[in-house]
């Protein structure tokens, strides 16, 4: 009789990075569900022998017989060498994300969780690649995602991401603030389990533009977008002073941050979490987590590394995964 217990593809991103080290390092963990990892058997066997480790993981043949732990092997494009980027494999990791992609949208994965990519070495390839995030979305047909932060007790989404910050006050548009307070609540509700989410939204300009005196974006753009969405019956308020809006009697009861820029959230995210915080994709028809770091060249294959991130990565992809079922 096939397993009922949900299964979440892990793929193992950049060969060159730490993600084969942390495939090596989780495969023996135990998870509430079945883990199959998407990656170059070879690649990892050679990172766990390093570290003094063993890799027998049986070989993924599909879900009705995947054990606690299995392999999809997919090799790499020409051999690898821990901590040095090739961009002869760019297409390898393009391949682990669209397997697991595949697998996800039809019902074959319950969620994806994503090691660390290099982006540069995709664009050397001659590959436009700006994330997973965009590629995921472009993928799925997904005209709009948010980006969330969840750790140390705190759940930060973005309404813009990797954007120069003399561009971040002409990005921000009611309509664009309206659709990712939708897809928030949303979320929160359907992949989190919270019936009626509080979202605290900061406002852009310091002490919330100190009515108008220090900028009008919230008095034009921001409040004007909180207004609509409460009508629409959202659980949201603002725009808070950034400056305080984290700190604990503020986050008292709410259940998330919405930040205008990247660097207005997740310092206060990092600094409450690092190593451990999960990165979600919102609004995507699929389950998909990721670290909060990057590839760390320097330590694979021989640096004392971290799995804290990506194994709550992974545990919240379980979570997410058993709840929608």
């Amino acid at each position: 009789m096939p397993d009922p217990t949900p299964l979440v593809a892990l793929t193992a991103g950049e060969p060159a990075g730490i993600g084969p080290d942390l495939c090596a390092m989780l495969a023996a963990r135990g998870f509430p569900g079945r883990l199959v990892i998407l990656g170059d058997r070879a690649v990892i066997t050679e990172r766990a022998k390093g570290r003094g480790l063993a890799f027998d993981v049986p070989a993924y043949r599909d879900r009705a017989s995947a054990p606690p732990v299995s392999l999809l092997s997919i090799a790499t494009g020409a051999p690898v060498t821990a901590g040095r980027l090739d961009p002869a494999n760019a297409r390898h990791v393009l391949d682990l994300l669209d397997r697991a992609l595949e697998g996800c949208v039809s019902g074959e994965f319950d969620a994806m969780v994503t090691a660390p990519v290099q982006k540069s070495v995709l664009n050397d390839a001659g590959i436009a690649f700006t994330g997973h995030t965009e590629y995921l979305a472009e993928g799925t047909g997904t005209p709009r995602v948010v980006m969330l932060l969840v750790g140390g007790g705190l759940r930060v989404a973005l309404a813009t991401t990797h954007l120069p910050l003399a561009a971040v006050p002409g990005a921000i548009t009611a309509p664009l603030l309206l659709a990712v307070m939708r897809i928030l609540d949303h979320d929160l509700k359907h992949r989190f389990g919270i019936a009626s989410p509080r979202i605290l939204v900061a406002g852009l300009n310091p002490h919330a533009g100190e009515s108008g005196y220090l900028g009008r974006e919230e008095i034009d753009v921001i409040a004007p977008a909180i207004e609509a969405a409460r009508r629409e019956g959202l659980g949201v308020s603002g725009p808070w002073p950034a400056d305080t809006l984290f700190t604990p009697r503020m986050l008292e009861g709410a259940d998330a941050a919405l930040a205008m820029f990247h660097d207005q959230g997740l310092p206060v995210l990092k600094h409450a979490a690092f190593g451990s915080a999960v990165n979600v994709t919102l609004g995507l028809p699929i389950i998909r987590t990721s670290v909060d770091h990057g590839t760390a060249l320097d330590l694979a294959g021989r640096g004392a590394i971290d799995a804290g991130s990506l194994e709550q990565a992974i545990a919240l992809a379980f979570e997410m995964a058993a709840r929608g079922r």
